[in-house]
């Protein structure tokens, strides 16, 4: 099944990056995925330990973010929309930390479940200046179980029925939250309802979001994914792969990220590539969320798909700018230079 993005679609010259963005705020966006706690310490660094040759930080700064697919939502509210996320977390110190981030900023939290079969996935990094010198992950990777499958599932079904979602995303770190069966019910749900559904896949699903309507993979997800041995440049190659994808899955658009070499959107036998804009690019964590945040919210309004993947590309841009994971803020946007 193919979602028809809209009757017909809107292009950015119309109306302008703040009309735009104004039109946001009556949006709705349901985020399924892997949930976490970022955490950074921020110091300086000026000797080497005697005990190992590793450099010594000097704390100066602590800080705990919402991360993984909760950096999604985070995007979604900066942008104007509001965020619903459903996800799985433990009943650990870091899911008391998440929750206090979630209500702190304001957004629903009633899509999250705590287990104590779980772990709250948390990744805290250490930084001096603009370096980011180790990260320490804590972490389980295994599909949730079917119980708690199947009580995500009731969740995501409520929340669909009772409220007016505009967009459904899977953000999929690969930590065990999105199952096939879940992915399989939900985009069925979201085709009924005439809902987009957008995927940002990891490897162990990635052919299990068969007729969603927006598949983003990054350029190693997709060579990975395809068993493809291409060049980041072979712009051929890679529409060859996202045509195969839009056959063999049944997804209405292909975008694939392309870091440096900027974005390309496929639909149907049609590809336009985006180019990256110079930039001084100081980490590009979180990027990836930015995308798919963006790219959501253009679909639902009924954007046309090339401005759609050229708003998502600058929005990535400008956090990249950025150290640590940030979300992408409104005025950056109106006050960048792109060529609308």
């Amino acid at each position: 099944m193919s979602y028809l993005y809209g009757p017909k679609t809107i292009a950015v010259e119309n109306s302008g990056i703040s009309s735009l963005l104004k039109r946001f705020e009556d949006l709705k966006v349901l985020i399924i995925g892997d949930v976490m706690v970022d955490s950074y310490v921020w110091g300086k660094v000026s000797r080497v330990s005697p005990e190992a040759p590793v450099p010594v930080v000097m704390r100066t700064q602590t800080e705990n973010r919402l991360g993984g697919a909760a950096n999604v939502a985070v995007n979604i509210r900066s942008l104007g929309a509001v965020p619903v996320m459903c996800s799985v977390i433990g009943t650990d110190e870091e899911s008391k930390i998440f929750r206090e981030l979630i209500r702190e900023m304001g957004m629903p939290e009633e899509g999250v479940i705590e287990s104590q079969e779980r772990i709250t996935t948390s990744k805290t990094r250490i930084i001096a200046g603009h370096q980011q010198l180790l990260r320490v992950d804590k972490e389980v990777d295994h599909y949730i179980d079917p119980a708690l499958e199947n009580a995500l599932w009731q969740r995501i079904q409520a929340l669909v029925n009772q409220s007016n979602i505009s967009a459904i995303i899977f953000q999929d770190y690969d930590k065990g939250v999105i199952t096939p069966a879940l992915i399989e019910k939900v985009i069925s749900l979201g085709n009924q309802w005439n809902i987009p559904t957008l995927v940002d896949p990891k490897k162990r699903n990635f052919m299990h979001y068969r007729d969603a309507t927006l598949f983003k993979p990054n350029f190693i997800e997709l060579t990975e994914g395809m068993r493809l041995d291409i060049l980041k440049t072979d712009f051929e190659g890679i529409q060859a792969a996202a045509r195969e994808l839009q056959e063999k899955s049944g997804f209405s658009m292909v975008m694939i990220t392309l870091s440096e070499q900027g974005m390309m959107i496929s639909k149907g036998d049609t590809y336009k590539v985006v180019p990256t804009q110079a930039r001084d690019v100081a980490d590009v964590s979180g990027a990836g969320d930015t995308v798919i945040a963006m790219a959501s919210l253009c679909l639902a309004i009924g954007l046309d798909p090339y401005e759609m993947a050229r708003l998502a590309n600058l929005a990535a841009g400008l956090v990249c700018e950025k150290v640590g994971v940030v979300p992408v803020e409104k005025e950056w946007l109106i006050n960048s230079k792109i060529d609308l």
